[in-house]
Order: C-alpha cells, then structure tokens, then sequence
C-alpha cells in the first residue's frame, strides 16, 4: 500500500510512519520540513499546508495520484488564525475533494475538544466537520504517549523530573487513559484497512489522575520522593500566556486549558479492534535511560536559558546604547580609530544587542538567532583581545566569560532544536 502521511515530523506523526514501513507499506512522508525524515529512509512530500498552494486541487490531483490511502495527522497547536484556518479546513477540504473515492483517508483529531473554547478546539471540531460531508475516517486521540516524548509529553516528564516538588494544575485528579503512540498508529491501520468513514475514539485501557501519573513518571526515571505542589488556575494560565507570547511549545494556554480539564477518551472502536495497553503496562515495558532523565532535566532548563541569554543580551543593550563615552573609551586606549568612531561602534552594538534580546524573547527563528549570538559574542571576544589584550586577565574574568557564554549559547541551539 501507498499510504501519504500528512504531519510526518512531528511525535504521533513519525511513529505512524514508522509503524506502516515496518509492516512493508510504502510511506510517503510529508511535512513542512522533510530533509530528516529524507534522511531516515522516507520518500517525501514537502509540503506547507498553510500556504496557498496545498489549497488547490491542481496540487493535490497531482500529488495523490497512485496513493491507496491519506492519515492527515497534521494540525497546530498554537498560530494566527490565518495559519489555522489554512491548516485545519482549506488544505483538508481541498485534499478530501481531489482524492479518488477508492481511497480512504482518516483525520486525527483529538478527545476534549467540544469542552473547550481555544483555537485548537474551534478550528478540530470545523476538521471534522468537513471529514464528515466527505466521507473521511474521524479518529478522536487521548493523550498520546511514547517511548520518546515530544510536548506535553515531554512537558510531563520534566514537571515529573523536578527536584523535591511536581507541580500540578489544580488538586491534580483531572483524569487521563493515555495510548501509546505505537498503538495508536496500530488502530490507524486497522481503520484505514476497514475504509469505513466514522468517527472513532480511542484511548488506553487504564485510567490515571494527572498526579498519578507525574508520580509514576518520577519512579520509572528512578528518581526519590517529592512534594506535590497545586497550582492555583490563575497561575497555572498566567504561566500559559506567558508562554504563548514567548512560543515556549507545550507551555501555553492550550496546554493548560487541556491539563485542567483533563483528556479521558471513551472507546469507540468496531468490533474485533486490535486492543491498546494500559498506561502503566506500557510505561514499565522498558527501562528509562541515560537519555530520558537528562531530557527530563534539561527541558525546562531551555525557556530558564533562553531568558538568560535574553537577559543578557537586553542588559548589554542598555550599556552600548546609554552608557557615557567616558566611561567606556579609557577602555580602549591606543584604539586605531576617533573616539568618535568607538562611540559609533558602542551604539550600533547595543542596537544588535537589542535586537537579539527581543527575538529571543519572542522564540524567533531560534536557529539562527543562536548563529547571531555566537557570531557576536565571538567578534567580540576577536577585537577586544586585539585592541586590549590585559581584558584576558582582569581579576573577575572579563573576557575569559565569553568563553563559557559560547558554550551556552550552543547549548541553548541544542535545546531549542526539537526535531
């Protein structure tokens, strides 16, 4: 079978991928950005669904020709409504309407949506409207986890990791039936092999408060004891909003709105569907690793490192643009230039320095902010040994703290980069 998976990068989006290959189907793998998924094996489709051209016909005539079925696992979390309104209904409706009616196509949707009001819910549920006029597979989702871990999933194991305390949204009872990632993908081929258009729901068989399971997340990564800590809604959404004006991924409101009211999916499946494990079952199917404690330790560490550096970029503006020539200019004695010019260069360095504070504050372009960074910290680090040699021995390090800021600015690269 020829199956095209639309959102193939992201966490559900590769384990179905994964799934259909390693059962002899051939996949091909879409997404926005397709250069790892092309260097994991997989035939690929980029493709951007917010763009005007996956709202065409023409586009999709020519791209599902030879193709026996769709999974549109694709969808936003977060985004203008522009982005959601092209993702969620004109890119769908137009793929839905082009495809032949031999081939059936599932829409991943997910449990909750019709309890809450956000963008995510608003523009799932106009999905599945128009899964409905034209005959699509609905496949309502729990919570999805994995062996690896991805957003929220990845969001749950750092509040887990945490040292002496877990937060917790509320009293922390909301309840949850999660579905591994790999089950998941096992009802998605069942469904499709079926080719009978519905709306499904799936989730785990065991069903756990979201205290209990940070706490069994805790004791798979080996880790002691610690002190459940409620947090108050108001901040727990405070902490989300923050989080969306800062693009911090799993920290949002969405985020939040879905921990609160919990995701508990009820099965409706037809008869004979291949069962899905419980939560406990699969999360004790494996040991955890080296790489799922320090992945846990770290997560959090990367909104705490961004703001650091925004920080210190921000502080470093305010000294270029605002400090008094004389303060700085004897500095700089024998500089081959006016005092004028070094003035010039301080201004225009504070503006930079600006610049990157704001855009890390934002989460813009993170990759290249990081080379921005680097590159800076590095022509500044280049022409100060230059022009004063003596800044290498100053009592409290003076350049010698370039040198561990560059390797945080690579850390910070490191853990910014998800996929």
């Amino acid at each position: 079978m020829r199956i095209l998976i639309l959102g193939a990068d992201g966490f559900i989006g590769r384990h179905i991928a994964v799934h259909f290959r390693t059962k002899g189907d051939h996949v091909i793998a879409s997404a926005r950005r397709v250069s790892r998924l092309s260097r994991m094996g997989f035939d690929t489709l980029r493709c951007d669904l917010a763009s005007p051209e996956a709202s065409t016909p023409a586009f999709w005539r020519e791209n599902l020709r030879d193709v026996d079925a769709v999974v549109y696992a694709a969808g936003l979390l977060t985004g203008s409504e522009a982005r959601f309104q092209a993702v969620h209904v004109t890119a769908l409706q137009a793929l839905l309407q082009t495809r032949p009616q031999t081939c059936p196509a599932l829409f991943l949707s997910a449990v909750g949506i019709d309890e809450i009001d956000t963008p995510f819910a608003r523009y799932r549920r106009d999905s599945e409207r128009i899964c409905r006029e034209e005959d699509a597979i609905i496949l309502r989702a729990g919570l999805v986890l994995g062996d690896t871990s991805y957003g929220g999933s990845s969001l749950a194991r750092a509040l887990a990791a945490l040292p002496l305390i877990t937060p917790q949204i509320g009293d922390g009872q909301q309840a949850f039936n999660p579905i591994h990632a790999a089950d998941l993908a096992q009802s998605i081929d069942d469904l499709l092999s079926r080719a009978q258009p519905g709306q499904y729901e799936i989730g785990g068989t065991e069903t756990v408060t979201q205290k209990d399971m940070l706490t069994a997340y805790r004791s798979w990564l080996g880790l002691g004891r610690s002190v459940a800590l409620p947090l108050p809604r108001w901040l727990a959404r405070g902490i989300g909003w923050v989080g969306d004006r800062m693009r911090l991924g799993p920290i949002s409101s969405t985020a939040v709105d879905q921990l609160d009211a919990g995701v508990c999916a009820t099965v409706i499946l037809p008869e004979n569907s291949p069962p899905a494990r419980g939560f406990t079952q699969f999360l004790n199917a494996r040991p955890a690793g080296t790489q799922d404690l320090w992945h846990a330790r770290l997560y959090l560490l990367r909104p705490l490192l961004r703001l650091t550096l925004a920080f210190l970029w921000l502080f470093s503006a305010g000294l270029g643009l605002f400090l008094t020539p004389e303060t700085f200019l004897p500095l700089l004695p024998g500089a081959p230039w006016p005092d004028g010019i070094s003035v010039l260069m301080a201004r225009l360095g504070g503006v930079v320095d600006l610049a990157l504070g704001l855009a890390l504050l934002r989460g813009w372009r993170p990759q290249l902010i990081a080379a921005a960074q680097f590159a800076m910290v590095a022509t500044y680090t280049l022409a100060f040994t230059f022009l004063v040699p003596a800044l290498w021995l100053l009592p409290l390090g003076g350049l010698l703290k370039n040198l561990p800021i560059l390797v945080l600015i690579a850390i910070s690269a490191i853990l910014e980069d998800e996929r």
